[in-house]
């Protein structure tokens, strides 16, 4: 990966956790799903003015003089519309990882719903705005606002598309311009899949310029490198090329910095990686005991509020279930690490979910396993200790943990199984110790071997805590 593309990914990170983060989506984000770009959607247009779509460039003008023709009437175009972005697409693998992202405020030309979508299929409440009339309300229990500027498909006779519409925006739509020229003040955007040739863009972040001059925020966009096209004489691509190096100078006067890409792989990758880092902030324990042999009840406790402290000190959350004879001890060692330092707030430090109990037996197995599911996604890390329960007639290793397990193995977290607490974690460890290379295999070798030195490890706990942060760390830095 391009040191250009991990500076983003860390600076865009530390947006994320701050809560600041913002999209601001073209075109070029949904054309995977398989939706039209400009030129194809006016490619009809074109040809009915004799046009050629191929060599066209301003498609605004494209669009006005097909509606000139028609007297001003726009059936035929919002026709057009419906039938290229009315049929049900799904999220591409991007529109998904941005959702999974605490990620609140979205900024759309698109019209189509995959945003909303995607934000709908994690579980997320979308507060979408594609008139003036949504600014004014508030979904309740919302977890993203979804400015929709250019209209939404549901409404196509609203939806911005020639000079007509982008001429009146500043009346029709004040609200919207408005509204984004403060997100762009407050809040830092990565523009993906987005060209830079749309004139209200341009007007917002003029004003926006000229209000704040040298106090400008800091937004991302990624392009992709300029490459020869076939047929193309080397002249036009000379041109082609000088013209993309001016217009990324030319973005930095609104502090938009051009993060270039040899294929949109990269940016797929810068995405991922994004996600990767975000939940690696966050660190699951599963444990669980009534018996608490080898270790014995004292050296539990003493590890388990230790390594809760130490987690909140070095800012990672803390999620759990609040596991019997664990889970306590764990939410303790938070506590008081978080009311000690006036950095960190509680809801930043701890996620705590304890399962609940006063379900039906036919359906207890079903919920429980969506419930660990989604707590689990929560986090990068999940940390494995001990792991019994008493069932009446004696003492047997807790299901639920090493279901826990298969869970965080398939959710491909960095998985440190405790091995030498016994029980569940020993087999968990056991099972990946025999075969490192299935769990671990984004690792470093370093990475492997420090985290694997922890299944066997009996040390005083503060040792085995600072080596599982020693751990952590160096497998972030895979």
């Amino acid at each position: 990966m391009k040191p250009k593309v991990k500076q983003f990914v860390e600076r865009y990170l530390k947006e994320i956790v701050e809560g600041n983060a913002a999209v601001f989506a073209g075109a070029g984000l949904s054309a995977p799903a398989g939706f039209v770009n400009w030129q194809e959607l006016l490619r009809p247009i074109a040809e009915e003015l004799d046009l050629n779509a191929d060599i066209e460039t301003d498609f605004v003008a494209l669009a006005q003089f097909h509606r000139n023709k028609h007297l001003g009437n726009k059936g035929q175009q919002n026709q057009l519309l419906i039938d290229r972005f009315g049929v049900p697409k799904s999220p591409t693998a991007n529109h998904e990882v941005l959702a999974k992202l605490p990620i609140e405020t979205y900024w759309t030309t698109n019209y189509d719903d995959l945003i909303e979508k995607s934000l709908a299929m994690q579980g997320k409440t979308p507060d979408v705005k594609y008139t003036e009339a949504h600014l004014a309300l508030t979904r309740r229990g919302r977890d993203a606002v979804v400015y929709k500027m250019h209209g939404d498909i549901s409404n196509p006779q609203d939806a911005v598309l020639a000079k007509d519409d982008y001429e009146r925006y500043h009346v029709n739509r004040a609200a919207f311009v408005t509204a984004l020229s403060g997100d762009l003040v407050s809040r830092t955007f990565v523009f993906l899949g987005f060209s830079f040739t749309d004139p209200n863009l341009d007007y917002i972040l003029s004003r926006v310029r000229l209000n704040l001059e040298e106090n400008q925020r800091k937004h991302y966009c990624f392009f992709k490198k300029r490459v020869k096209f076939p047929n193309e004489t080397e002249e036009a691509f000379k041109n082609a090329v000088v013209r993309q190096e001016l217009a990324i100078a030319d973005l930095l006067r609104f502090n938009i910095e051009a993060v270039l890409v040899d294929e949109y792989a990269e940016i797929d990758e810068a995405l991922q990686l994004l996600h990767r880092l975000y939940r690696s902030k966050s660190v699951f324990i599963s444990g669980s005991a009534d018996l608490f042999d080898p270790w014995g009840r004292a050296k539990v406790d003493i590890f388990s509020h230790t390594l809760g402290s130490q987690l909140a000190k070095h800012g990672y959350r803390v999620v759990t279930g609040l596991g019997k004879g664990v889970g306590d001890a764990v939410l303790s060692g938070v506590v008081d690490q978080v009311y000690r330092s006036s950095k960190n707030q509680l809801d930043d430090a701890l996620l705590v979910r304890p399962f609940p109990q006063q379900i039906d037996a036919a359906n207890r197995q079903a919920v429980w396993k969506r419930y660990r599911e989604e707590l689990i996604g929560q986090a990068g890390i999940a940390i494995f200790l001990l792991g019994n329960k008493s069932n009446g007639s004696g003492n047997v290793i807790a299901d639920g943990m090493k279901e826990e397990f298969q869970i965080a193995a398939a959710e491909k977290l960095l998985i440190i199984a405790m091995g030498t607490s016994g029980h569940a974690a020993k087999e968990i460890f056991d099972q990946i110790a025999a075969n490192p290379e299935a769990y671990f295999s984004e690792l470093s070798d370093q990475a492997k071997y420090t985290v694997l030195q922890l299944g066997t490890l009996d040390a005083e706990p503060d040792v085995m805590v600072s080596e599982i942060m020693n751990a952590i760390a160096v497998s972030i830095k895979k």
